[in-house]
């Protein structure tokens, strides 16, 4: 019991100074939902990058090539660990459009504050946001945050991407990953949130897609 109570006490002093840092600096990290959100964005992104290719990969150890498999690439796991290493960097892309308060706050492209401040540094008007300009275009607190939870999310739910690749492709993997296994009942009201017409970036992927797609 006085271990659940120690649990229990640092997960409400975590909630509470990730509260006050969201009042004093304005700071919103990323919750579960747009945290598995934006993760299979990217990877159905990097499935398109890697499925281009028609190369057949031979597998087996024996020096004659004639007892050696031979397997297409796109099938192959071994594009699956191509397309995962390094997905959850992709995030540090995205940038915080504050003109926008739900999950599609996170986005790639610059934001409509910054283009406008960006626009009055090129006009001659100084700007002072209390840090360097050369900074601006660095990740945010939020983006590296929500990079490091899909770090997590990803070791978390592993073997569940594997099956899904091998033997799912017919489900959206944002309905197989985030809504039947990453994420509790009711919390995932963020896959239907859409970047408002005419503001989304051509880089953006939709989460639903099938095997042909792929």
């Amino acid at each position: 019991m006085i271990i659940v109570g120690v649990v229990v006490l640092l997960l409400c002093r975590a909630f509470a100074e990730e509260s006050i840092e969201e009042e004093k600096y304005g700071v919103k990290y990323a919750d579960q939902c747009e945290v598995c959100k934006y993760f299979t964005v990217e990877l159905l992104e990097r499935l398109k990058e890697t499925g281009k290719t028609h190369d057949v990969i031979e597998t087996g150890y024996s020096l004659d090539s004639k007892d050696r498999k031979v397997k297409k690439y796109a099938i192959s796991e071994l594009r699956l660990l191509e397309s995962l290493e390094g997905i959850c960097d992709r995030l540090l892309e995205y940038n915080i459009h504050k003109e926008r308060k739900d999950s599609t706050r996170f986005a790639k492209g610059t934001s409509t504050t910054f283009r406008v401040l960006n626009d009055l540094v090129a006009k001659g008007v100084k700007v002072d946001l209390g840090i360097p300009q050369e900074l601006w275009d660095k990740p945010s607190a939020e983006v590296t945050n929500l990079k490091t939870q899909c770090e997590s999310l990803l070791e978390r739910h592993e073997s569940d991407i594997e099956n899904w690749y091998f033997h799912h492709q017919d489900k959206p993997l944002s309905q197989y990953l985030c809504v039947e296994r990453a994420l509790k009942k009711g919390d995932d009201g963020c896959l239907d949130q859409h970047i408002p017409e005419g503001e989304e970036p051509e880089n953006v992927e939709h989460l639903g897609s099938t095997k042909e797609e792929l």
